[in-house]
């Protein structure tokens, strides 16, 4: 496993961190003992940044569980903080995370801190390391409560640092927030075919010593070069219809042209797109799901093979570069 530095605490995370939205069903069910396992499999090979999330049904609960379990040093634990119209049938844009709406409705007032507090509960810890927006659009700024909610759990110790996940795949819209100091970390979609966060973000990030947690390396998989024409996914499964939002064989075209940098540079598609995602030294971490065992094992034994030459790195960034927002889509499909 190769490390790096949390910038404004001087602690050493691993680059490839446990992605845990998968504790929650959204990619498959599978026991609790299994999934606990997976955890203590991830800590077990050098893994010490877990990121998990309110909105993420028993994940924060199986997390606490396999903390519980877990006989060496404390991994850094991530949260995210409960949006309320995840649990509000009457608010109006249930797909959510791609349309900004007033702060007032997403997190009332005391509902950061209901939302931290049951956090601390369910994974059993006196302090959070990092909690982070779930939700957050720029027009917020001029409203003061809800940052000063954030600020009071960190000088109470509930949390050590505040951060934002940003939603969906614009990821200017955290760089004002950035650049004001407030902020400990930022969470952004990252991967080959969406680069966006690389050429401003990621940089102004690294000048104003704010960590980047890159989430969705592997494009929810579609970058492993899984997908078929054919396959199919449960209801329940936060896959279903995430690649059909063009149709499907242009999704397969776009990762078939990957296969050229195989095997000079990497031994799979995977590899391919964690070096990618874990290349540029503004990155702290990138997350990806660990649930299934095998999968883990192989991604986190990508990280210590040779880093892509920058010439590589250039070209995928530049010329494989596919943008669409999946997460508006989503709701017309």
């Amino acid at each position: 496993m190769k490390y790096t530095i949390f910038p404004r605490s001087g602690q050493s995370l691993s680059k490839l961190g446990y992605g845990a939205m998968g504790l929650g069903g959204h990619f498959g069910n599978y026991d609790d003992a299994y999934m606990i396992q997976s955890v203590l499999t991830a800590l077990e090979n050098g893994v010490n940044v877990i990121d998990t999330a309110r909105a993420y049904g028993r994940s924060e609960e199986l997390v606490g569980k396999a903390l519980k379990e877990w006989k060496g040093e404390r991994p850094f634990v991530a949260s995210k903080v409960l949006p309320t119209w995840i649990s509000d049938p009457s608010y109006p844009v249930m797909s959510g995370w791609h349309h900004p709406a007033p702060v007032e409705l997403v997190y009332p007032p005391g509902s950061i801190r209901a939302s931290t507090e049951e956090s601390l509960r369910q994974m059993n810890l006196d302090t959070i390391d990092l909690i982070q927006m779930h939700n957050y659009w720029p027009m917020w700024d001029t409203i003061d409560y809800w940052m000063e909610e954030l600020l009071q759990l960190k000088e109470e110790g509930k949390v050590r640092f505040i951060g934002i996940s940003v939603p969906d795949h614009r990821p200017e819209v955290v760089i004002s927030l950035v650049r004001s100091g407030v902020i400990d970390s930022v969470q952004v979609l990252l991967n080959i075919f969406d680069p966006l966060a690389l050429d401003c973000l990621v940089p102004i990030c690294q000048h104003h010593d704010v960590a980047v947690m890159a989430r969705i390396i592997l494009d929810e998989g579609g970058l492993t070069g899984f997908l078929q024409e054919d396959t199919q996914f449960p209801t329940n499964d936060f896959r279903n219809k995430y690649f059909d939002v063009l149709p499907r064989p242009i999704y397969i075209e776009k990762v078939d042209r990957l296969r050229e940098f195989i095997p000079a540079n990497a031994d799979n598609l995977a590899e391919l797109a964690i070096k990618f995602a874990i290349h540029h030294p503004g990155v702290t971490t990138a997350l990806t799901s660990m649930q299934v065992h095998e999968y883990a094992q192989a991604n986190i034994a990508s990280i210590d093979k040779p880093d892509l030459s920058h010439e590589v790195f250039k070209e995928l960034q530049v010329k494989h570069r596919w943008i669409r927002n999946f997460y508006q889509a989503r709701r017309h499909v």
